[in-house]
């Protein structure tokens, strides 16, 4: 069936306009608690936010949904994504819900729904979800109403587990890290976690005013944290986006790690500890063939899905696989969160900083990544991907990369945006090849 509300990431959007609404709120509310509704004992949902200004609106529509088909409701306030997958399971609760458009301006929002195991859920509940709140749902009397309560010790539960991925003899004393929390979700507790370890930590994007998330701060507004990080000759940067599912380092030096590179370090440095499962690393289409190299070097397999941190889940929970993640900084360590944690990345990057004695540009620089070039064309509707002008322009650009270099087309899941990646050893080709293939598409638009 086709999706109205639900992307690649839940439902995102415009806050309080178009689909994006409290009354959409409160419908996928009602229509998730039902959906949960299994068994006799009293269901229960965790809610959390990041610290955008219509989080406010979003929480209490949903809170009024959940409710109002019997659900007990427990908000945590703003707390990062995968602090809210962890409570979730840790709660016993039946669903979580996490009110964020991750990385976009302060004018969107989003939802995105957990689990009672703290895993997204996947793309049949969320079709039965959606079907549901075309429906009206059967409404709790009187007496069996919800009841919502807010706790206080979310921030401290979520800290305390993610110094437990480190083991108690890793201490960062002597580092000196800048945390960079986008003006977001992570913003008290991510600094306090790097501090209580022992390192001294230089914050910035930890003044939220709902209107600022993501606002020249944070992982994919890097020019802020790199100057910081030089500024202070710190050790690292740490740069988070609006809910802290996502992560991209800064060397001593001030230059971007991508996710790649985190990978490419976490992945062969639990293989030479044993701790590697699957025999390898999972990633998205997107990731740079010089990481496939590096992990076929290091006698690792990379296994790619589609783009989405939830297939590079589905994908690692299949093949048993415990490292994986995408190169926009999506870091999924199945050892210690159900989800992306970017938290836990960065320590387990600050760990790896420590035991080798090396700075970050050479200890994160495993690989030279091949020339890459990815361009976004948007389009108003219709497929300009099945016209015969587009079709001919891929099938030119595949012959011309040939055996040595990759050519990804795809529809953005959450914007109206057809992105086209190009991949391979001569710079020049592929930005010839992307630029051909973007012109075909806008001739078909």
């Amino acid at each position: 069936m086709g999706r109205t509300y639900f992307g690649t990431d839940g439902i995102r959007g415009r806050a309080n306009a178009g689909k994006l609404n409290a009354d959409t709120a409160m419908r996928v509310g009602q229509a998730a608690g039902t959906h949960f509704l299994r068994g006799e004992h009293k269901h229960r949902v965790v809610i959390g936010k990041d610290t955008r200004l219509s989080g406010y609106m979003m929480e209490n529509a949903l809170v009024a949904g959940f409710t109002s088909v019997g659900m007990d409701v427990i908000m945590t306030g703003p707390l990062p994504t995968p602090a809210v997958a962890l409570l979730t399971r840790e709660m016993r609760a039946d669903i979580g819900v996490m009110i964020s458009a991750s990385h976009n301006a302060y004018a969107d929002n989003g939802i995105k729904l957990f689990g009672p195991d703290g895993f997204k859920l996947s793309d049949e509940d969320e079709e039965r979800i959606e079907a549901r709140m075309a429906q009206s749902q059967k409404l709790a009397e009187g007496d069996a109403i919800g009841r919502a309560r807010r706790i206080e010790d979310a921030r401290g539960r979520y800290i305390h587990a993610v110094k437990q991925s480190l083991p108690p003899d890793c201490r960062l004393d002597g580092l000196k890290i800048v945390v960079d929390c986008a003006h977001g979700a992570a913003y008290n507790v991510t600094p306090t976690a790097i501090w209580e370890l022992g390192a001294e930590v230089v914050a910035m994007g930890v003044a939220p005013d709902g209107l600022n998330i993501n606002d020249g701060v944070g992982s994919t507004s890097l020019a802020a944290v790199q100057a910081r990080v030089v500024e202070e000759s710190a050790d690292l940067g740490i740069a988070l986006d609006g809910d802290a599912d996502r992560l991209i380092v800064i060397d001593e030096k001030g230059r971007p790690v991508d996710g790649d590179q985190i990978m490419a370090l976490i992945g062969s440095r639990w293989a030479k500890d044993g701790r590697l499962t699957g025999g390898g690393v999972v990633a998205t289409v997107m990731s740079n063939l010089g990481l496939e190299r590096f992990l076929k070097g290091e006698g690792l397999d990379l296994v790619r899905t589609k783009v989405g941190d939830r297939y590079v889940l589905e994908a690692m929970k299949s093949g048993g696989y415990n490292v994986g993640g995408e190169q926009s900084g999506h870091m999924i360590l199945l050892d210690h969160a159900t989800t992306g944690d970017g938290t836990v990345a960065a320590l387990q990057v600050l760990a790896a900083l420590v035991r080798t004695g090396r700075p970050a540009s050479e200890m994160l620089h495993l690989f030279d990544p091949v020339p890459q070039l990815l361009k976004n064309v948007r389009y108003d509707g219709g497929d300009p991907l099945e016209t015969d002008g587009v079709q001919d322009a891929i099938a030119s650009a595949k012959g011309e990369l040939g055996a040595n270099g990759r050519l990804v087309i795809r529809k953005s899941g959450t914007e109206p945006l057809i992105r086209v990646m190009a991949e391979g050893d001569d710079e020049a080709e592929v930005e010839r090849v992307v630029d051909h293939v973007c012109d075909a598409v806008r001739a078909a638009v």
